[in-house]
């Protein structure tokens, strides 16, 4: 296929690849087809339906080397879906009657675009699949290829999104960083909220990652510096299912004998019961453009460590959320060779005029390629009958049990 100019951009919530993975498409392109015209739509979906872009010139190649060394995105990123014409009347980037699919296609064609690079999660993905069939239908070919960016890690059927590794690390670095207030006050709970709305897969990853970090610390036992304190005493997952009563029992014992307890929550954990609580109340639950609960409006962790402290004698509680430490982070090395390899595929299929989403398919061996767009999906749970966390949750002494419906 003929590519004369390519469109970026990125959108949803960050995660430490955006900027990397842009930084990526431009040198790969610059690399093998430097007369290529590149853009990038400014704030995502909301810089295409406005037409706001910048055109990357040489001096933007010159430096898209320097954009590995950051987090977050570059050219911007917004929360907006085009099939949510309500909002985005009320918002002001598309008039009444107009439809918004119809408005973003019309601008790529304007803008002449051949190929469209969106570096996003299911939605931002198979919403540009979307806009790639609709010019189809209209006489205009352009090919879509998408990139997976979740700190979730839970695009079907992708084995990893990208970012999501580099997110359960700062989780980890936040992590320890906070126990450390469990001497603060006797009779500590330091619950630590991970993001994740229906895949504890950060929670869990994170939790391993700094128990793994805790032997390599040398420890004071005389001085009260111990790794017992330190440890984690509980992990709480949306697949899990756990009894609230039982775990208070098992908690109190572990805050009776060191005189601490610290909890690692997944944001998504207990938010069906929360919702049900709220709405007995008649309080209103507020939600996003996309449908979803706004997690910041009902605080799980407020919810869960006020369940907790009563029953576990707690004297002191602290809630500390590690979300926009980990997902604005730059990319670790193990997230740059993951985007290396997915960017210059990107380009590649581009070329061969291939549309899909690039990630490692687990319905086909984990081969990495362009995965078909209408097999792409949110909301993949995390195996908590996984050995390694399994093993983890036999570690620290709690028990593992799905819960009745993991299909989010």
């Amino acid at each position: 296929m003929t590519v004369s100019r390519v469109a970026l951009l990125t959108a949803g919530g960050f995660a430490p690849c955006l900027s990397s993975a842009v930084g990526g498409l431009i040198e790969r392109y610059t690399e093998i087809a430097p007369e290529v015209e590149i853009i990038a739509y400014k704030y995502g979906y909301h810089g295409l339906l406005t037409g706001n872009y910048i055109t990357i010139d040489d001096e933007a190649r010159a430096s898209a080397g320097n954009l590995h060394n950051f987090g977050g995105s570059p050219i911007g990123n917004s929360r907006v879906k085009l099939t949510n014409a309500k909002d985005l009347v009320k918002r002001g980037l598309v008039k009444e009657g107009e439809d918004p699919l119809q408005v973003a296609a019309k601008q790529l064609r304007k803008d002449g675009v051949d190929v469209l690079h969106t570096i996003g999660g299911d939605d931002t993905n198979t919403t540009a699949a979307d806009l790639a069939a609709y010019l189809e239908d209209n006489g205009y070919h352009m090919i879509v290829v998408g990139l997976p960016k979740t700190i979730d890690n839970d695009v079907i059927p992708i084995r990893q999104s990208l970012g999501a590794w580099t997110a359960a690390e700062q989780a980890s670095r936040f992590a320890q960083n906070v126990i450390g207030e469990h001497r603060s006050n006797p009779r500590m709970l330091i619950v630590h909220e991970v993001m994740g709305r229906h895949c504890g897969w950060l929670t869990a990853a994170a939790a391993k990652a700094y128990r793994e970090w805790l032997p390599t610390q040398k420890w004071a036992p005389a001085l009260g510096l111990t790794q017992e304190r330190w440890d984690v005493h509980g992990i709480f997952l949306p697949e899990m299912h756990f009894d609230l009563d039982a775990e208070a029992e098992r908690l109190r014992g572990v805050m009776d004998e060191l005189g601490n307890v610290n909890i690692f929550l997944s944001e998504g954990a207990g938010v069906p019961e929360i919702v049900a609580e709220m709405e007995a109340k008649g309080e209103e639950v507020e939600r996003d453009p996309f449908g979803h609960v706004k997690l910041d409006k009902i605080n799980p962790g407020q919810w869960f460590a006020k369940q907790f402290a009563e029953k576990i004698g707690a004297e002191k509680v602290m809630v500390q959320k590690s979300g926009y430490f980990s997902r604005s982070a730059r990319a670790n090395a193990e997230d740059l060779r993951l985007i290396k390899s997915m960017t210059d595929l990107a380009v590649q299929c581009a070329f061969e005029d291939v549309s899909g989403v690039i990630g490692h398919d687990e319905e086909q061996g984990n081969v990495l390629r362009a995965i078909e767009f209408p097999r792409i999906a949110g909301g993949k749970a995390f195996d908590i009958t996984q050995e390694w966390f399994t093993d983890l949750m036999s570690e620290i002494g709690q028990s593992v049990e799905a819960a009745e419906n993991t299909d989010h």
